[in-house]
């Protein structure tokens, strides 16, 4: 018996804990991918899915110091609002103004964006053309600062598109007589449950050379279903949670991620 407790004692020391902060979070796949990268690297590690509300943001970050936690991702709708909260920020997260990643290191909590690597892995991928192509990005938030970022940084001819624009962004309207080599939806108009919505109507979204929309839950939303030649955030999803283990755990994996994307592809009936 106390051999029993004493190995779940060590276990537990061994054992890494990880969680993604954001609200709602009944739609992630997170645990799942995160579950197949563990067992590609032989770790031993967990991921919980920690719903937080605005007034909980300190105290998660209270319990990554305090070690109940190993690192965090963060999501909708709290990029932006939880920097305020971290010791340090990482050059490429400051540039583009949101966090999704957090850990501790020497005793400091420091915030990252690995949104931009998934995303740019994801185009690398799936083989889309960025250079001198007009790429507009559906949203203004978090996220697609991220994905601005590594769309000019591919060479793209980025504009943002707001309901409310401001300058240097155009509105939906504008589209419907503009050039569209590409349209990335980084709103969550579509996202499960409210799988009916789309971000543009068919008009416009039909159009366009290709599409892709970082929702994931459902694998084809609304708008896919518009233009045949269009993509999930699945992917991007998958490469950013390998940037955030390399970043928690301090040490670059050489894992097939071929692999990875089939795996959760079968387990999410993609």
């Amino acid at each position: 018996m106390y051999n029993l407790k004493y190995n779940l004692i060590i276990l537990e020391e061994i054992m890494k804990k990880f969680g993604l902060i954001g609200n709602p979070l009944g739609h992630s796949f997170s645990p799942l991918i995160h579950k197949y990268l563990f067992e590609a690297k032989g770790l031993e590690a967990t991921y919980e899915l920690l719903e937080t509300t605005s007034s909980k943001l300190e105290s998660r970050i209270s319990d990554l110091r305090l070690k109940k936690y190993d690192g965090y991702n963060v999501t909708i709708p709290y990029k932006i609002e939880i920097m305020k909260y971290l010791d340090e920020i990482s050059d490429e997260a400051k540039e583009i103004g949101s966090v999704n990643t957090i850990c501790v290191k020497n005793g400091k909590v420091i915030g990252y964006n690995t949104d931009y690597y998934g995303f740019k892995r994801e185009l690398e991928y799936y083989k889309i053309e960025t250079t001198n192509k007009d790429a507009y990005v559906l949203g203004t938030g978090g996220a697609s600062k991220a994905i601005s970022k590594a769309l000019k940084d591919m060479k793209a001819n980025v504009k943002l598109v707001s309901r409310h624009p401001v300058a240097n962004m155009i509105g939906y309207e504008d589209l419907k007589n503009t050039n569209l080599d590409l349209i990335v939806n980084t709103t969550p108009v579509g996202m499960y449950p409210n799988v009916l919505a789309s971000a543009l109507d068919v008009e416009v979204a039909s159009k366009a050379k290709c599409i892709v929309d970082i929702i994931f839950n459902p694998v084809r939303t609304k708008l896919m279903s518009y233009n045949k030649n269009s993509y999930n955030g699945l992917l991007m999803l998958i490469f950013q949670a390998a940037e955030a283990e390399d970043i928690w755990l301090d040490r670059v994996y050489d894992i097939d991620y071929d692999k990875i994307i089939s795996k959760v592809r079968g387990d999410i009936g993609e």
